[in-house]
């Protein structure tokens, strides 16, 4: 597991950070799957069977960016209702063996903290009505 800290001006050091970048390991009946996470969310758990599930989109996932990876797995975890997010994780599975790379027609993710929201994703946001 990666960790990092920094030492303060004061000489302390903050409690460690853990980078979403480290592989999960995945129990899938005999085998042992290692599953690549996105840079700042985790894989969830529904996406990680799918995934252990799919030896062809498993490969895919792999091969895509830990950017890329990030934007599948925000894709799937900003939606509100569990209808639409098992389709997104079943859409992941498929659009990744189609070869898309990244999610298409989404603004983004919206929590990597070194990337400023454009203002055409502000501007998204800000029409969005809140429930």
């Amino acid at each position: 597991m990666a960790i990092s800290a920094t030492p303060q001006d004061d000489g302390s050091v903050p409690k460690p950070r853990r980078r979403y970048n480290e592989h999960i390991n995945v129990n899938t009946h005999t085998t042992k799957k290692t599953i690549a996470s996105g840079t700042v969310h985790r894989l969830p758990a529904d996406l990680q069977k799918a995934l252990a599930g799919d030896t062809k989109a498993h490969a895919k996932w792999e091969d895509i960016t830990p950017l890329a990876r990030n934007e599948w797995i925000c894709w799937t975890i900003s939606v509100k209702q569990a209808a639409t997010r098992k389709e997104h994780v079943a859409r992941v599975c498929t659009e990744l063996k189609e070869g898309m790379r990244r999610p298409c027609c989404w603004i983004g993710c919206i929590h990597r903290p070194e990337k400023p929201i454009s203002p055409s994703v502000r501007y998204v946001l800000s029409k969005r009505t809140r429930s």
